[in-house]
């Protein structure tokens, strides 16, 4: 029977009738899952994500939106005329008050190493009247502008604690006169202009330099000037010619031709022949150095008739043709009679001007006169 063990021995306390069966709780049926989210994001979410990853979508957003907002809110509040000229007005009292200080203003102008005649200069430069703010002194206009004038060479501007504006000046010192078609004017070392001069007498401890382009190749001619120390009391100036090389003037007429390349070497040479030969102390209107290892000279009027006397050659003139002999013996005996007939009427009473012989004494006066005047020619 269903639920008896025959085999079995029943128990104590427990009798020989079948267990009953129990009844056993059935299964729950199974219930239908809910379909489970898909966790990818959306294309949409995706790409709006992406997007606010990039730097400048957050920048925009961070900075841009809000500075927009602002510049709009501030338009709307400056588009109203009245409160810009406030806005305008408080700006400019606030700057004023702050520049007014006086911890910033200039109450005096201290100037070293100036002449007088630049000191009045510099004051007049100034654009304020002191005392005046810091603020409305520009320092570097102001020195461009003290620069222009000739005989600065350098200037330095500061403001010193005490309200004092301070400025040394350091002025262009003339070392050589240049003579010009426009003047005389003074020059430093580097040729600048220092200042115009009415006349060589303003500064004859100055050499003179002539010609057109002097002024650009000055520092050559000091060069020259310190190289003819030998001729230098002879030495009348120096003339730029064709803006390209130098004649040295000399007293009793005489030049000295130098070359356009190395003329400070051409004159050292022209220096120690000079020693050697006495050249510039014979009759000698030139010297032509021009030409490298050749000196060229020209001799003088004297000079060359004595060479023609000696050759048995009549004497030449001032320009240079040959002079007749028989004329210059009758310029000669003229000359006799003329100062003859001088020392007669010296020696002639005053009341006898009506006389004959004062009459007759005028003639040779004139004939002389053109004699003279023929012989100079």
């Amino acid at each position: 029977m269903f639920g008896m063990n025959s085999d079995a021995k029943p128990a104590s306390g427990f009798s020989g009738q079948p267990t009953p069966n129990r009844r056993v709780p059935s299964r729950p049926a199974p219930q239908a899952q809910a379909a489970r989210r898909d966790p990818a994001p959306s294309r949409l979410a995706y790409r709006l994500h992406r997007l606010w990853l990039t730097p400048f979508v957050r920048r925009l957003t961070h900075v841009g939106l809000p500075l927009f907002l602002l510049l709009v809110t501030v338009g709307i509040w400056m588009s109203d005329e009245t409160r810009r000229s406030d806005l305008s007005g408080w700006v400019n009292g606030m700057i004023e008050k702050v520049q007014n200080r006086e911890e910033f203003m200039v109450h005096d102008m201290r100037i070293e190493g100036a002449s007088p005649v630049v000191d009045k200069g510099l004051r007049a430069m100034l654009p304020v009247q002191l005392p005046a703010s810091s603020f409305d002194i520009d320092l570097e206009a102001l020195r461009a502008r003290v620069l222009k004038l000739d005989a600065v060479e350098s200037v330095e501007l500061r403001i010193e604690p005490g309200g004092v504006l301070s400025a040394v000046v350091t002025e262009r010192v003339p070392v050589v006169l240049w003579r010009h078609a426009r003047g005389i004017e003074l020059l430093d070392k580097t040729g600048h202009r220092v200042a115009s001069a009415t006349s060589r007498e303003v500064r004859k401890d100055l050499p003179m330099i002539a010609g057109e382009g002097a002024d650009k190749a000055a520092p050559e001619a000091l060069l020259l000037l310190d190289a003819a120390g030998p001729i230098l009391p002879r030495l009348r100036g120096l003339e730029r010619i064709g803006e390209r090389r130098w004649d040295l003037v000399l007293d009793r007429g005489q030049r000295i031709l130098l070359p356009a390349e190395a003329p400070l070497a051409a004159l050292e040479r022209l220096i120690a022949i000079d020693k050697a030969e006495d050249v510039l102390g014979r009759d000698v209107v030139r010297v032509d150095m021009r030409a490298e290892g050749r000196p060229t000279v020209q001799i003088g009027l004297t000079a060359q008739n004595a060479i023609h006397r000696a050759r048995g050659e009549p004497e030449i003139g001032p320009d240079g043709k040959p002079i007749d002999p028989e004329e210059k013996d009758k310029i000669a005996k003229d000359g006799t009679n003329s100062g003859g007939g001088t020392k007669a009427k010296a020696q002639a009473p005053a009341a006898s001007a009506k006389t004959t012989p004062s009459a007759k004494a005028a003639p040779p006066a004139k004939k002389t006169a053109a004699s003279g005047k023929k012989q100079n020619g």
